[in-house]
C-alpha cells in the first residue's frame, strides 16, 4: 500500500507508489528526499495552484517534457480550485520555451558574421519591423534587446511568434504577474538554465508587483526536478525485477 501524501502536494515531483518505492530500497535517500520536498511544501509564499503550475510548466517545457508529472500537476492544479482555462493558459506559456533557440543562436550567428567581415552592423528598422515592434510591446508588455536580432533578421517568423506567444495575454484567464514566474520556472529549469530570459523575467515579475521571496519559491519548486532520476530509476528498477520474478 501507498504512503499518505499530504492533502497539499503540489510541490511533489514523484507521486505516492514512486516515494513508497524508494523508502523499500533506500529509507536514508527517501528520508532526506521528503524533508526537502517538505521544505518547499510548507513554503506559503504561492498559493497552491500556482505552485501547481510551476511545476506544471517545468515538466510540460519541451527540455524535460514529463508526462507522469504533467497529469500530476495538472490533476493537483485542479483540485486546488485552478479552472481549465487556466491550465491551458499554463501549457500555451511553456511552448514559448523553443523560441530560445533563436534568442541564443542569431546573436552568436550575426557576431560571426561580423568577425568574418560580413556584416557591418544592424540594419535601421524598417516601417513593418517598427510596427511588429510595436506590436510585440502592446501585446506582451515589454521589449528588450534580446528580440532585436530576431526582428532584424526574421521578420515574418517574428511576426508569427509574436501571434502565438500573445495568446495567453489576450485571453487573460491567469494575471501578468503568474505568467511572469511560469517563465521563470522553466528559465531557471535545470534542463533550461536560459540566463538572459531568466534576468528579464524576473524583473518583469518584480515590475508586475511579485516579492523576492515569491520568485525564490518559484525556483524551488523548479529545482526539485532532479529528484525523478531517483524516482524514474526506482520504477524501472521495480519493473526490472518484477520482470524477472514472472
Amino acid at each position: 500500500m501507498s504512503e499518505q501524501w499530504p492533502a497539499e502536494r503540489s510541490t511533489s515531483p514523484l507521486d505516492p507508489d514512486t516515494w513508497e518505492l524508494l523508502r523499500r530500497y533506500d529509507p536514508d535517500f527517501h528520508r532526506a528526499a521528503r524533508a526537502h520536498v517538505d521544505v518547499v511544501r510548507r513554503s506559503s509564499h504561492l498559493e497552491p495552484k500556482v505552485k501547481a503550475f510551476v511545476g506544471l510548466v517545468v515538466d510540460a517545457a519541451v527540455t524535460h517534457l514529463h508526462g507522469p508529472g504533467i497529469r500530476q500537476h495538472v490533476a493537483d492544479a485542479l483540485a486546488a480550485g485552478a479552472t481549465q482555462e487556466e491550465v491551458v493558459e499554463v501549457l500555451e506559456c511553456a511552448t514559448t520555451v523553443s523560441v530560445h533557440t533563436l534568442n541564443h543562436g542569431l546573436p552568436i550567428l550575426l557576431d560571426v558574421l561580423s568577425e568574418r567581415g560580413e556584416r557591418a552592423g544592424p540594419a535601421p528598422l524598417d516601417r513593418r519591423r517598427q510596427e511588429l515592434k510595436a506590436d510585440f510591446a502592446a501585446r506582451r508588455g515589454y521589449w528588450n534587446s534580446t528580440w532585436d536580432e530576431l526582428l532584424e533578421v526574421a521578420p515574418d517568423f517574428f511576426a508569427t511568434y509574436t501571434e502565438l506567444s500573445s495568446v495567453p495575454w489576450d485571453h487573460g484567464h491567469l494575471p501578468p504577474v503568474v505568467k511572469e514566474l511560469l517563465y521563470i520556472a522553466f528559465d531557471a529549469s535545470v534542463t533550461h538554465l536560459y540566463g538572459v530570459g531568466l534576468r528579464l523575467h524576473i524583473e518583469n515579475a518584480l515590475t508586475l508587483g511579485a516579492t523576492p521571496e515569491q520568485v525564490v519559491e518559484v525556483m524551488q519548486i523548479a529545482s526539485l526536478v532532479g529528484l525523478r532520476a531517483a524516482g524514474e530509476g526506482a520504477r524501472a528498477l521495480a519493473e526490472g525485477a518484477a520482470s524477472d520474478e514472472g
